[in-house]
């Protein structure tokens, strides 16, 4: 399929797990993407894999997206590059988890700043641009855990909810230009993260799955595909859970 032919793609997070792979997947179906992630190396290598295939079709950038001047400046600069940019997909996060009674304010506002406030500076960006063009797809990455919770991740979770949040306010000042704003909420997803939690954790989760199988990032990569492209033209305000099952 060729999708997004002609199409500019905006992934943050995308240096590696699942923001690699929605990047990989859109530029598969003809996007040309801007590849975002905290580190210059990270971007730098996922472009050069896309390049790999495809010249010309990723462009690596660098910006720590709880720095709004930064994001700023760097939307400015894509849309002075590209043109137009079609779709947006908010999927930088970090965690920093630990009981609430033990959390600092540092690990709550940094999860915050990242997670919830980042996504916030990317769409302040970008949608003059789609609300000029008449056209835009932005999808916000949550989690299961906005919608069910997670002990030691009051900020995480509280974090991702707020991206429901925000995709659903958006979703309605938005959509009378011709822009969606969904949301996909991934479930237990094997990543480099996630390999490093202990044998008996993992074991916990997974007997929590209906489906009993954890996600690739592939599973995130195809519904991004779905609810970004043309195809999904009369779909907002939705989330869209990608988790086996766990949170129904």
């Amino acid at each position: 399929m060729n999708r997004f032919a002609e199409q500019v793609a905006v992934v943050t997070g995308a240096g590696r797990g699942i923001g690699k792979a929605i990047a990989l997947r859109l530029a598969g179906e003809g996007a040309t993407v801007a590849v975002v992630s905290r580190t210059d190396a990270n971007s730098q290598s996922t472009a050069r894999e896309i390049n790999a295939s495809r010249p010309d079709s990723a462009h690596a950038y660098a910006v720590d997206i709880a720095d709004s001047d930064a994001v700023a400046d760097l939307c400015s600069t894509m849309v002075k590059q590209f043109g137009k940019i079609h779709v947006l997909v908010n999927n930088a996060g970090i965690t920093r988890d630990r009981l609430s009674m033990r959390m600092s304010e540092e690990d709550w506002d940094a999860v915050l700043d990242t997670n919830l406030k980042g996504a916030f500076h990317f769409i302040q960006g970008l949608e003059r641009p789609m609300m000029k063009q008449h056209y835009g797809r932005i999808v916000n990455i949550s989690s299961v855990s906005g919608l069910i919770g997670q002990a030691g991740q009051a900020n995480y979770s509280a974090s991702k909810a707020g991206l429901i949040g925000l995709t659903k306010a958006l979703a309605r000042e938005l959509a009378g230009r011709n822009i969606t704003v969904n949301a996909v909420a991934p479930g237990f997803i094997t990543t480099d993260m996630t390999d490093q939690l202990p044998d008996a954790m993992k074991a916990h989760v997974l007997s929590l799955i209906p489906l009993a199988k954890f996600g690739e990032c592939e599973d995130i990569a195809a519904a991004v595909a779905f609810i970004a492209s043309p195809e999904a033209r009369y779909i907002t305000g939705q989330v869209l859970t990608v988790d086996g099952g766990i949170a129904m």
